[in-house]
């Protein structure tokens, strides 16, 4: 069964909460393609670490239909938004795409 693709914030929480997600797009050092979303690598670092997993437990409240999950490795933190070819298009205009690296 597919999750509808609906956010449950309003817009004054949705405003805010595309002004955390550019806040921390600022700190991307690279963006892949994936089959069904995007991964976005970040530098290593405990702050970067908390705002993603932060940023993640929020994401999964209001937006079901997104899968967030945050991969550690020694060089970079990786963030990987997937989701229905539905959800393609807003994962790309709220998270960003390849070709906005």
């Amino acid at each position: 069964m597919d999750v509808p693709i609906i956010c449950t914030l309003g817009v004054p929480e949705l405003a805010e909460r595309r002004r955390t997600v550019d806040a921390i797009r600022i700190a991307q050092v690279r963006t892949y393609r994936l089959p069904n979303g995007y991964a976005y690598d970040f530098s290593v670092g405990a702050k970067m670490l908390e705002k993603l997993k932060t940023l993640v437990a929020l994401e999964r409240q209001c937006c079901q239909f997104l899968a967030l999950s945050i991969i550690e490795t020694p060089k970079t933190i990786r963030l990987e938004v997937t989701g229905s070819s539905e959800a393609l298009t807003v994962i790309e205009d709220f998270f960003g795409s390849a070709d906005t690296e």
